[in-house]
């Protein structure tokens, strides 16, 4: 696939980027920011596009877009309707409402499109959700992801993940996305949210006159409609703490942390003991470099997730 990068702002385009050259061809990049846009250039050997309107004129197949979060919209329904497959990072939008517009752009002009949950192809997820599935812990009641990392703390972020305005919010909204989506896979949509959300490292970028504060240490506790609660921890000040996933049912628990897996159930005669993991399956950005639209990374699974993150930011 030929593709160009639409958007430097989020720290995975560079990431992205590679993977686009190593596994087709990458003919160049747009941001806004014109310095930000020769920097990228410059790093890949890549052409440095005038403007978005002269990338989707070019001859590419698709696009990866990693623009500010409140810019979501507009890049992808402009590629849309320039007819180009769309990679792009979560969230979709900050809104419900902008989600379902795009999606009407999707439905009309049909090209592929592909959100990157990249947890979703990871084996230890994989294995749980196969427990989960066969009915190894029974009706489930509990789930349990935390996903930290340093950061805040370690003061590698850039700046403007700390701006509300582009981001829609803080570390919940952009690493806890991972908890949300899988928190979905394996029990749906919650009724109900509540929020805890901290400042943890006083950041001057996060205490500049003219920046909202985010938060960067933040918990959303859901409930669902039998009963089932789901917590989803995450935050920007953590090192070294494995992810981990916890699922508990009537008749067992799971627990993944890191890449290993236990359980504890009928099967295993109420002994707790290592579960088989299942492979890995490539990432999104992999798969859709290969022309695939891997499952549960299309427009609904998109605008579930933006669903979720609007109850956790109005729930506490």
């Amino acid at each position: 696939m030929k593709t160009a990068i639409l958007g430097t702002w989020h720290v995975h385009a560079g990431g992205y980027a590679g993977t686009a050259a190593e596994l087709g061809t990458l003919t160049g990049v747009w941001e806004e920011n014109e310095a930000w846009c020769r920097e990228f250039a410059e790093r890949f050997g890549i052409r440095q596009y005038a403007s978005r309107e002269e990338l989707l004129a070019d001859d590419i197949d698709g696009v990866i877009i990693c623009s500010a979060t409140n810019r979501h919209k507009e890049d992808v329904i402009a590629a849309a309707r320039a007819g180009k497959a769309i990679f792009i990072e979560k969230v979709l939008a900050l809104t419900e409402a902008d989600c379902t517009e795009i999606r009407q752009v999707l439905k009309e002009t049909g090209v592929p499109f592909v959100i990157s949950f990249p947890w979703k192809f990871n084996g230890a997820v994989l294995t749980v959700r196969s427990l989960v599935e066969s009915g190894d812990v029974g009706r489930v009641n509990y789930i349990r992801f935390r996903n930290a990392h340093t950061g805040s703390s370690g003061d590698w972020l850039p700046p403007h993940f700390y701006n509300a305005a582009q981001c829609g919010g803080g570390a919940m909204i952009d690493l806890g996305a991972h908890g949300m989506y899988l928190i979905d896979m394996l029990k749906g949509l919650p009724e109900s949210y509540s929020s805890a959300f901290g400042l943890f490292c006083g950041k001057p970028s996060v205490l500049e006159k003219n920046v909202d504060r985010v938060e960067d240490n933040a918990v959303t506790a859901m409930t669902y409609a039998d009963g089932c609660v789901a917590v989803n921890e995450t935050g920007f000040n953590t090192s070294g703490c494995p992810t981990i996933l916890e699922v508990g049912g009537e008749e067992g628990y799971i627990t993944m942390t890191g890449d290993t897996v236990v359980h504890n159930s009928p099967a295993t005669e109420h002994k707790t003991v290592p579960a088989a993991l299942l492979p890995g399956q490539p990432a999104p950005i992999v798969q859709f470099m290969n022309g695939k639209v891997p499952e549960g990374c299309g427009i609904e699974e998109a605008i579930r997730l933006t669903v979720m993150m609007e109850g956790a930011y109005r729930r506490r």
